[in-house]
């Protein structure tokens, strides 16, 4: 099969060395500059397949670095003989790759339409002839022995911003009957304190709901009670997990009940793969665990059905019995095949593959939970972000990266351009009690175009401290909508998206991280400028003359600095905006 760059065809090429191993690719039709393939795979008898794997390559022409929905950091080009992979399945990324050029224009977007099952691929530079090689690979895993398999190739070569081909991939996905995501309700999108980063394990009740008080007063409508509320042991680790009895708080319906009566919802964590092992669940199940050597305890085993049945209980009854709003589900990732995993449904086994295990176990456990609450949230956090999770999950939260706002706006940015209208969650802001109140802001101003998790302990917090958590959330709440429905695009994915902005049809607000020029195409109603910086100036070029704006300048704790009536004409303009400041620009009638 052929597809073209830049018309010059590219063939797509099968490696299969198996007899009685069929591999068909057939072209769909599809829109410009997308190719849609069929892929088929037919056994004579049902056997466990070796991998089988498509491969290509194109030209290395204005290709600036390789886009991976975890890729962090690490955007850069990469060379064939680093023989690095990425893995996808439907606990870990999603199976999508972009080649992106020196102007974040789309190379070549490549996506598989398989989320369940285990992928590798990669695109990498060959430094011999300057091409780069591509390739997807099947059966990476073995699962369990098959005679047909069916999937669908995309591959994009539109020249448009890479995030308009990764918003396409997205919704490619969701319109597939089965991942079809799930609803999302009006709390995943608002603020929510978190007690991990300052409590911990060492949860008590007073101060919890003083936390709570005062975080609804900064505008936080709900609490996730991380790990700890479960066990009294507050040493790290899992030993206790599996159990999941309230013993820090035997009434925990009343504890849900103050945190309602306070006006906020409330979630518990759970870690749903661990059994630790001084858990009575151990001894109950031991035996149908995926593997007793984790580093942390043992893994359950869901293709057991008493294991699915035994963990939906656990949270449909958590659900029932306390009232809470949301539960936090954590460690799906380590759901997958270790070396001393049994294979074969067999010995009370009714899956052979763990993949499909958990897809099994996850869409039990929404199922039964929405038929409780129809509007319970669920979080799931980096890496399982992908297109099969949002069938089960509503909130997808950036991986745990304490004190790193920048690391916070790259996760933020790069599971929003693939996961549609599923909530954005950044992971829980926290600093240090005697940082600036400047230097603090960057956690915030950082975490703009995600919602915004909060784990700072409010009651020993400076006075500027709390000014400055109070004017950035009210603002976040003033212009939720714009934030999470306006169009996201964020820039120069290498340069770790020094401005990232969304606009609607009359407002535009942009976040600026890096000392340099910010473009403005468009003269909207409104134009949200943020100073992300500890610098007291923005650059910005307009397109164009966009006429007479009035200008009012905060400072990150709210206090107006100036304001003023600005002609927005054609070119460079600079403004002063104090470090994580915000200018916000109206336009005259």
């Amino acid at each position: 099969m052929q597809l073209s760059q830049t018309n010059t065809p590219i063939s797509i090429n099968i490696d299969n060395k198996q007899p009685n191993v069929t591999v068909l690719l057939t072209e769909v039709p599809a829109s410009k500059g997308i190719a849609l393939y069929d892929i088929e795979v037919r056994m004579d008898d049902p056997i466990f397949p070796k991998p089988i794997t498509l491969k290509w390559n194109l030209k290395g022409l204005n290709v600036k670095g390789v886009w991976k929905p975890t890729s962090d950091f690490a955007k850069r080009i990469q060379a064939d003989w680093e023989l690095i992979e990425m893995e996808s399945r439907i606990s870990i990324d999603a199976p999508v790759i972009t080649l992106f050029g020196h102007d974040d224009n789309n190379i070549l977007t490549v996506a598989c339409a398989d989320a369940i099952h285990t992928l590798s691929m990669n695109t990498c530079i060959r430094e011999e002839d300057n091409h780069y090689y591509c390739h997807l690979t099947f059966f990476a895993e073995h699962e369990r022995p098959i005679d047909h398999y069916k999937t669908q190739l995309r591959i994009d070569t539109r020249s448009l911003h890479f995030s308009e081909c990764l918003y396409g991939v997205s919704q490619w996905w969701e319109n597939m009957p089965e991942l079809t995501p799930i609803s999302v309700p009006s709390i995943a999108k608002q603020p929510i304190y978190s007690t991990w980063y300052q409590f911990h394990q060492n949860l008590e009740e007073k101060s919890l709901l003083l936390e709570c008080s005062k975080a609804y007063d900064l505008g936080y409508k709900a609490i996730i009670i991380d790990d700890g509320w479960q066990t009294l042991d507050e040493n790290r680790g899992y030993d206790y997990t599996g159990d999941w009895q309230p013993d820090r708080f035997p009434d925990m319906a009343n504890l849900i009940k103050s945190i309602h009566d306070i006006g906020m919802k409330a979630a518990l964590w759970y870690s749903v793969p661990f059994c630790g092992k001084k858990s009575k669940a151990y001894q109950r199940f031991k035996g149908k665990f995926l593997t007793e050597n984790h580093r942390w305890a043992p893994v359950f085993d869901p293709r057991y059905p008493e294991i699915r049945t035994y963990l939906k209980d656990i949270y449909t009854n958590a659900l029932k019995n306390w009232h809470l709003d949301g539960l936090k589900l954590d460690f799906i990732d380590d759901f997958h095949h270790y070396p001393d995993t049994p294979t074969g449904a067999k010995n009370g086994r009714d899956y052979a593959a763990v993949n499909e295990a958990v897809d099994c176990l996850l869409s039990d456990i929404i199922v039964a939970l929405k038929a409780i609450n129809p509007d319970v949230f669920i979080e799931f956090r980096q890496k399982y972000t992908g297109p099969a999770m949002r069938k089960y999950g509503n909130m997808f939260r950036a991986f745990d990266c304490p004190g790193d706002a920048v690391m916070n706006r790259i996760r933020i940015a790069d599971i929003r351009m693939l996961c549609g209208n599923t909530a954005v969650h950044a992971d829980m802001i926290t600093w240090h009690k005697t940082e600036t109140v400047e230097v603090a802001a960057l956690q915030l101003i950082n975490v703009l175009f995600g919602v915004p998790q909060l784990s700072v302990l409010l009651q020993d917090a400076t006075e500027d401290h709390l000014k400055m958590i109070a004017f950035y959330t009210k603002y976040w709440n003033e212009n939720a909508q714009v934030l999470l429905q306006g169009h996201f695009t964020p820039s120069s994915p290498l340069a770790n998206y020094p401005t990232q902005r969304v606009s609607t049809q009359e407002h535009t607000i942009v976040g600026v991280y890096e000392n340099m020029v910010t473009t403005l195409t468009k003269a909207d109603k409104t134009i949200h400028i943020h100073n992300g910086q500890i610098s007291n100036e923005i650059i910005i070029k307009n397109t164009e003359n966009f006429g007479n704006y009035t200008c009012v300048v905060y400072s990150c704790m709210g206090t107006i600095v100036s304001k003023e009536n600005r002609t927005f004409s054609e070119g460079l303009h600079e403004i002063t905006i104090p470090p994580c400041g915000i200018l916000i620009a109206t336009k005259c009638s």
